[in-house]
């Protein structure tokens, strides 16, 4: 998935000899979380959050806030997924994209490489979503693609989206399929059902046993 096209340099790096007036102005008008910040020369030092500064003297220079500077960026050719991972470790909206010679390129907006993420089979491709959990020393994704292709599914996304206490919960999208199979198939193999989007008929029957018993003991 070629990035390049959802560059954005509307915004240009302030100079660290600018006054922290000049980056609050800009805060003003923007939406952003952070604004980049260059030298003289025009080399990318990091970006500064609107957070700081506010919380400067407006007629100090940026460069007198040196340590509240923060240093990350993407390459222009880092995958999409690595770019989101970045996004979400550096709490931003912006994120500053430099070519392998360090040079400023422009800047990602979240929204558009959320939007990315939004396109995938994962979340556009009609399917169900199912949630299971198992032994962090037990699971394997081998044995996952199996108990799914088994019960003629395909599994469009999947991920690990939880791991405490040794167990590790994994989040699957499947397609092609009716879900309720591949539930009763990953319970044979020891996998606990933690949520699935569609109706589990196998607890639904369990549910309506457990009714039809509760009437004939209360008779």
């Amino acid at each position: 998935m070629n990035l390049s096209e959802f560059i954005i340099n509307d915004i240009k790096p302030l100079d660290r000899e600018d006054k922290i007036g000049d980056i609050q102005l800009l805060f003003n008008q923007l939406t952003y979380s952070h604004i980049p910040i260059k030298n003289k020369d025009g080399i990318y030092l990091g970006c500064m959050s609107e957070t700081d500064a506010h919380c400067y003297n407006s007629n100090k220079d940026i460069s007198e806030y040196s340590h509240a500077i923060e240093g990350f960026f993407v390459r222009h050719n880092t995958v999409w997924l690595d770019v989101l991972e970045a996004f979400a470790q550096n709490s931003t909206n912006i994120m500053p994209v430099l070519n392998e010679k360090n040079t400023y390129l422009g800047y990602y907006e979240l929204n558009d490489i959320i939007s990315l993420f939004n396109e995938t089979p994962f979340f556009a491709a009609a399917g169900s979503i199912l949630i299971v959990e198992k032994g962090l020393n037990d699971y394997s994704f081998s044995e996952i693609s199996q108990i799914v292709e088994s019960n003629d599914g395909k599994i469009l996304g999947a991920f690990i989206s939880k791991m405490e206490n040794d167990v590790v919960q994994l989040t699957l999208k499947i397609g092609n399929t009716g879900i309720n199979d591949i539930m009763q198939t990953f319970r044979r193999y020891s996998y606990n059902i933690v949520s699935g989007h569609e109706e589990d008929s196998y607890l639904e029957s369990l549910k309506e046993r457990s009714d039809y018993l509760n009437k004939y003991l209360n008779m």
